[in-house]
């Protein structure tokens, strides 16, 4: 036993690099490693002990000539040792139960974070195999790579037009589903200037490895000339690009001046068949029935309060 801690301590210093998701670099990050650290604690409680008396138990009683430890095979039940070794473990999983709910209602991904500045929404697309990234206020767009202000929430909104994936910004927050015909919610925030790493987190077929993305978290006059200077490329994103771009296949580093008018809500309501998209926290049932004939406004109006609707706790 001695050795093999020495050898994991031995092997565990070549780790030059913290995990991500244990060097969180925003509010929801940062809560997300406080349930992880207090989770292994309480867990930690229960295995360590087990462990050990498990390795002691196996070298005290070994088939040894003349081991002289007490042997009692007539030795039945103790109710001191009963109590200790069934109460420990509810009282642990009790208090697991009352963390895990607490951060579980706090970290609900559409859920506005806390912030005295306006929160910036990105549309996030998942395709065959690169990020679609839609700036609807700016209107702008970029492929594989995201550039956000600095201690400002982003409220993003997904979808997919491809198999379903996962978003996953580590240093800032969990891993939410893209899904085709649903629009989901998740509210992050980088509270450092930096870049970090994203990824989608689901197989998704040949080149899912290749499906990173770039993360830029600047300073706000940095984010407003990044948008400046994207709104002067040549390349506009329209309906046409947006179905070749849409076509399996890798891409790199893309940009676009301009993009088409709601375009991710025609992703969202592509292969609905004309059913309004899925409703996943129980929206109210008029909120889910057909308007096939609503006027263009009434349509948009419908599709905004659907997706402050369509969220799903899906965020791992």
């Amino acid at each position: 036993m001695p050795v093999m801690m020495i050898a994991m301590i031995v092997l565990l210093a070549g780790c030059g690099t913290q995990p991500m998701v244990l060097d969180p670099k925003g509010p929801v990050g940062a809560e997300q490693r406080d349930l992880i650290m207090i989770s292994t604690v309480l867990c930690a409680i229960i295995l360590v002990p087990v462990l050990a008396l498990t390795a002691w138990i196996v070298w005290r009683y070994r088939d040894k000539e003349g081991n002289r430890a007490s042997y009692k095979p007539n030795w039945a039940h103790s109710t001191t040792l009963e109590v200790v070794w069934w109460a420990i473990p509810i009282i642990i999983i009790a208090t697991l139960a009352v963390v895990t709910i607490r951060y579980t209602h706090a970290l609900e991904p559409s859920k506005p974070l806390k912030s005295d500045k306006t929160p910036i929404t990105v549309q996030v697309t998942s395709l065959d195999w690169k990020w679609l990234f839609t700036y609807p206020e700016q209107g702008i767009a970029t492929v594989n790579y995201l550039q956000i202000p600095e201690d400002t929430p982003i409220k993003f909104e997904l979808t997919s037009d491809a198999p379903m994936n996962s978003f996953w910004v580590p240093q800032l927050g969990g891993q939410i589903y893209t899904m085709s015909g649903m629009a989901m919610t998740l509210y992050l925030q980088a509270d450092e200037i930096g870049h970090y790493f994203g990824t989608g987190a689901n197989f998704s077929g040949e080149h899912f490895a290749d499906m990173t993305f770039d993360v830029n978290a600047t300073s706000k006059q940095d984010f407003d000339a990044f948008v400046a200077k994207t709104k002067k490329v040549p390349n506009k994103l329209t309906m046409e690009s947006y179905e070749a771009l849409a076509k399996p296949g890798k891409s790199g580093v893309q940009y676009f001046s301009a993009i088409p008018d709601g375009l991710f809500e025609k992703i969202v309501t592509k292969y609905t068949n004309g059913q309004s998209i899925h409703s996943g926290h129980g929206a109210a049932a008029e909120n889910a029935k057909e308007t096939p004939k609503s006027s263009g406004s009434e349509k948009n109006g419908k599709m905004d309060h659907q997706m402050d609707h369509s969220q799903m706790k899906t965020t791992k």
